[in-house]
Protein backbone atom coordinates (compact mmCIF):
# COMPACT_ATOMS: atom_id res chain seq x y z
CA UNK A 1 0.00 0.00 0.00
CA UNK A 2 1.31 3.74 -0.49
CA UNK A 3 0.02 6.43 1.00
CA UNK A 4 0.24 9.74 -1.84
CA UNK A 5 0.06 13.14 -0.56
CA UNK A 6 -1.13 15.45 -3.66
CA UNK A 7 -1.31 19.17 -3.52
CA UNK A 8 -4.63 19.65 -5.48
CA UNK A 9 -5.32 18.92 -9.42
CA UNK A 10 -2.37 17.72 -11.14
CA UNK A 11 -0.52 14.27 -11.41
CA UNK A 12 2.05 13.06 -8.78
CA UNK A 13 4.36 10.10 -9.97
CA UNK A 14 4.50 6.64 -8.22
CA UNK A 15 6.88 4.88 -11.21
CA UNK A 16 9.78 4.51 -8.16
CA UNK A 17 7.64 3.40 -5.22
CA UNK A 18 5.84 1.03 -7.20
CA UNK A 19 9.20 -0.39 -8.86
CA UNK A 20 10.30 -0.83 -4.96
CA UNK A 21 7.35 -2.66 -3.96
CA UNK A 22 7.86 -5.11 -7.71
CA UNK A 23 11.63 -5.83 -6.41
CA UNK A 24 10.81 -6.45 -2.77
CA UNK A 25 8.04 -8.67 -3.64
CA UNK A 26 10.88 -10.97 -5.72
CA UNK A 27 8.57 -12.10 -8.22
CA UNK A 28 10.79 -12.60 -11.79
CA UNK A 29 7.56 -13.25 -13.88
CA UNK A 30 4.39 -11.96 -13.17
CA UNK A 31 2.38 -8.25 -13.47
CA UNK A 32 2.09 -5.39 -10.95
CA UNK A 33 -1.75 -4.00 -10.58
CA UNK A 34 -1.57 -0.75 -8.72
CA UNK A 35 -5.28 0.48 -7.77
CA UNK A 36 -6.61 3.54 -6.56
CA UNK A 37 -8.86 3.26 -3.52
CA UNK A 38 -10.69 6.57 -4.52
CA UNK A 39 -13.07 7.99 -6.75
CA UNK A 40 -11.71 11.36 -7.15
CA UNK A 41 -9.01 10.90 -8.62
CA UNK A 42 -7.14 8.13 -11.03
CA UNK A 43 -4.14 6.00 -11.71
CA UNK A 44 -3.19 6.30 -14.86
CA UNK A 45 0.05 5.09 -17.42
CA UNK A 46 1.58 7.76 -19.13
CA UNK A 47 4.80 9.72 -20.99
CA UNK A 48 7.21 10.79 -17.78
CA UNK A 49 9.69 12.62 -20.26
CA UNK A 50 7.84 15.91 -21.38
CA UNK A 51 5.67 17.32 -18.49
CA UNK A 52 3.95 19.35 -21.29
CA UNK A 53 1.79 16.18 -21.58
CA UNK A 54 0.40 15.85 -18.16
CA UNK A 55 -0.54 19.55 -18.37
CA UNK A 56 -2.33 18.84 -21.34
CA UNK A 57 -4.16 15.61 -20.27
CA UNK A 58 -5.58 18.35 -17.54
CA UNK A 59 -6.92 20.36 -20.69
CA UNK A 60 -8.90 17.48 -22.11
CA UNK A 61 -9.95 16.82 -18.51
CA UNK A 62 -11.67 20.07 -18.03
CA UNK A 63 -13.44 19.57 -21.46
CA UNK A 64 -14.40 15.90 -20.67
CA UNK A 65 -16.05 16.99 -17.24
CA UNK A 66 -15.73 20.71 -16.55
CA UNK A 67 -16.40 21.85 -13.08
CA UNK A 68 -19.35 23.20 -11.64
CA UNK A 69 -21.25 22.26 -14.73
CA UNK A 70 -24.75 23.38 -13.51
CA UNK A 71 -26.15 20.11 -14.52
CA UNK A 72 -24.38 18.32 -11.92
CA UNK A 73 -26.65 17.07 -9.00
CA UNK A 74 -23.80 16.10 -6.95
CA UNK A 75 -21.86 19.02 -5.71
CA UNK A 76 -21.23 18.36 -1.86
CA UNK A 77 -17.91 19.17 -1.57
CA UNK A 78 -17.91 21.90 -4.63
CA UNK A 79 -17.52 22.32 -7.89
CA UNK A 80 -14.90 20.42 -8.63
CA UNK A 81 -16.82 17.28 -6.64
CA UNK A 82 -18.71 15.31 -9.43
CA UNK A 83 -16.00 16.44 -12.36
CA UNK A 84 -13.57 14.75 -10.34
CA UNK A 85 -15.90 11.36 -10.10
CA UNK A 86 -16.16 11.78 -13.57
CA UNK A 87 -12.99 12.38 -14.79
CA UNK A 88 -12.10 9.04 -12.47
CA UNK A 89 -14.14 7.27 -14.75
CA UNK A 90 -13.13 8.38 -17.58
CA UNK A 91 -9.11 8.09 -16.87
CA UNK A 92 -9.66 4.23 -14.54
CA UNK A 93 -8.61 3.66 -11.07
CA UNK A 94 -5.90 1.20 -12.04
CA UNK A 95 -3.21 0.22 -14.20
CA UNK A 96 -1.53 -3.68 -15.01
CA UNK A 97 1.90 -3.62 -15.98
CA UNK A 98 4.24 -6.86 -17.04
CA UNK A 99 6.89 -7.97 -14.60
CA UNK A 100 9.85 -9.83 -16.13
CA UNK A 101 13.55 -10.47 -14.86
CA UNK A 102 12.38 -9.03 -11.63
CA UNK A 103 11.07 -5.52 -12.74
CA UNK A 104 8.62 -4.13 -14.41
CA UNK A 105 8.20 -3.80 -18.00
CA UNK A 106 7.20 -0.51 -18.88
CA UNK A 107 8.13 1.21 -22.28
CA UNK A 108 10.61 3.95 -22.60
CA UNK A 109 8.95 6.67 -21.80
CA UNK A 110 5.96 5.63 -19.58
CA UNK A 111 5.61 6.17 -16.03
CA UNK A 112 2.83 5.54 -13.38
CA UNK A 113 1.02 8.19 -12.25
CA UNK A 114 -1.80 9.08 -9.71
CA UNK A 115 -4.07 11.55 -11.19
CA UNK A 116 -5.88 13.92 -8.87
CA UNK A 117 -8.95 15.31 -9.85
CA UNK A 118 -9.86 16.97 -7.06
CA UNK A 119 -8.07 20.79 -6.50
CA UNK A 120 -7.60 20.82 -2.52
CA UNK A 121 -5.04 18.44 -1.00
CA UNK A 122 -5.91 14.96 -0.50
CA UNK A 123 -3.80 11.99 0.82
CA UNK A 124 -4.65 8.83 -1.26
CA UNK A 125 -4.19 5.49 -0.65
CA UNK A 126 -2.55 3.22 -3.80
CA UNK A 127 -2.98 -0.84 -3.66
CA UNK A 128 -0.07 -2.38 -5.14
CA UNK A 129 -0.54 -6.13 -5.57
CA UNK A 130 2.83 -8.41 -7.26
CA UNK A 131 1.65 -11.60 -8.66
Amino acid sequence: MLDVACRGRGTVEITDEVARIVRAAGVAVGVVHVFVQHTSCSVVLTENADPSVRHDLETLAARWAPDGDPAYRHDDEGDDDMAAHGRNILAGASVTVPIANGEMRLGTWQGIYLWEHRTIPHRRRVVVTVF
